[in-house]
């Protein structure tokens, strides 16, 4: 059987090499650190003497493909969620609180009803979502529903800088769209909050290296890919510091590396240039912060976070689209976040519990109509050489869930069976 060789065990890397295996594939998974799980893992913290994710990821029950992913690692029970879809939120400038309720089915009915909707919206100014469906290659999600307001403020602009780590002003429209056709226009059984129960390793990477371990598949860390080879439109050659790999006919090559590494390594390739970064900021309490069990998040409006999650004693925020944010000295990020944290749960904001500050400065392509057109395709212009990784071009934002369907596209595309991506 002719072997496939994954470069990256991110996300994408992990998702590629379990399709391919449990398609039959002889499958070699490299990574050039020492741990897999790329933007997507958990480790543990000397300073707050736990374990916690480098950044928080909140998935919802209709991304199909992380759903199938973690069904196919046996690891289905790694998250936890409300039975019905809600979402609670906290306008930090007026401390009013509520729970945005969609209903079941596709008719979103839950517009008309004051105790399921944005507080102080009409049912009317819903209908700007339409646009979206409409929306050119070139629209900002701004273009779609305004710039200012109440509901932009509450709603459209969370969720889009939330989605895409962008702002709302220059955020690509469609990629929006994509989000809210696989969830919000389903019906509450597709938007369903989901978080990792004991933290993002546990969920989505640990099962999948067993998973792949116990298969036969091949994992190989402190593997740099230094140099690919080529000869007639094909990939006849990887070359690592250790060695190089020759590729044997039928052998196929999936690139899961990051935007810049690809590029060095295709000739020819158009990637995404620009990046947003994320910063998250946990804290370690002194008791448990009581959230229910079962909804331990909670939407932020108007302070610098946009999201926060808690885990036992351990609280952690998420603030999207922070490049000015991350530029500041992690004190700073500190104090700021502890504000939102404090208000939010009614701690003391002078005591500001241990921290600890997590950047990822360059943590997704820029997602704007002008980069989204820069994402490459699957296939390449070599027969044995695929990409994955969520910055290719998946229909969807660089989340978890484009992550993964990346990984399942190139999976049917070496395959041979799906459209050609």
């Amino acid at each position: 059987m002719p072997r496939t060789h994954v470069i990256g065990a991110g996300l994408a890397g992990l998702a590629t090499a379990v399709s391919l295996v449990r398609r039959g594939r002889d499958v070699t998974l490299y990574e050039a650190g020492g741990h897999a799980g790329g933007r997507c893992r958990s480790y543990a913290d000397a300073r707050l003497d736990r374990t916690i994710d480098n950044g928080n990821h909140l998935l919802l029950s209709g991304n199909h493909a992380a759903m199938r992913y973690l069904a196919d690692i046996e690891a289905t029970d790694a998250l936890i969620g409300p039975a019905s879809a809600c979402f609670p939120f906290l306008d930090l400038r007026t401390g009013q609180r509520w729970m945005l309720r969609p209903n079941a089915g596709r008719l979103p009915w839950w517009i008309l009803s004051s105790r399921r909707r944005v507080p102080d919206t009409r049912a009317w100014s819903y209908f700007s979502a339409f646009r979206f469906v409409t929306a050119g290659a070139d629209a900002a999600v701004t273009d779609c529903v305004g710039g200012s307001g109440i509901l932009f403020e509450r709603f459209w602009k969370p969720l889009a800088v939330g989605a895409l780590n962008t702002p709302a002003r220059s955020g690509a429209a469609r990629l929006l769209w994509s989000v809210l056709r696989e969830t919000f226009a389903r019906g509450e059984a597709a938007c369903r909050p989901r978080i990792a129960r004991t933290g993002l390793s546990a969920a989505f990477v640990d099962p999948a290296l067993k998973f792949l371990r116990q298969r036969g598949a091949r994992v190989r860390f402190g593997r740099r890919l230094r140099r690919i080879s080529y000869t007639s439109r094909r990939a006849n050659g990887l070359e690592f510091g250790s060695g190089r790999i020759e590729l044997r006919d039928g052998g196929a090559v999936v690139l899961a590396v990051p935007p810049p590494a690809a590029a060095e390594l295709v000739p020819g390739l158009s990637v995404p240039g620009r990046t947003h970064a994320i910063v998250n900021a946990h804290f370690r309490l002194s008791e448990p912060a009581g959230m229910p069990p079962e909804l331990p998040l909670l939407g932020l409006i108007g302070g610098t976070a946009q999201w926060l999650f808690v885990r036992g004693d351990v609280v952690s925020i998420t603030v999207s689209a922070a490049d000015a944010l991350a530029a500041e000295p992690a004190e700073i990020i500190a104090r700021r976040s502890w504000n939102d944290v404090a208000a939010a749960l009614g701690h003391d904001r002078e005591r500001m519990p241990p921290f600890r500050i997590v950047k990822e400065k360059r943590a997704t392509f820029a997602q704007t109509p002008g980069q989204v057109k820069r994402r490459p395709r699957t296939r390449t212009g070599f027969s044995n050489l695929f990409l994955a990784g969520d910055w290719i071009d998946t229909g969807l934002p660089a989340t978890i869930e484009g992550a993964v369907r990346s990984g399942r596209m190139a999976a049917r595309a070496i395959a041979g069976c799906g459209r050609p991506s």
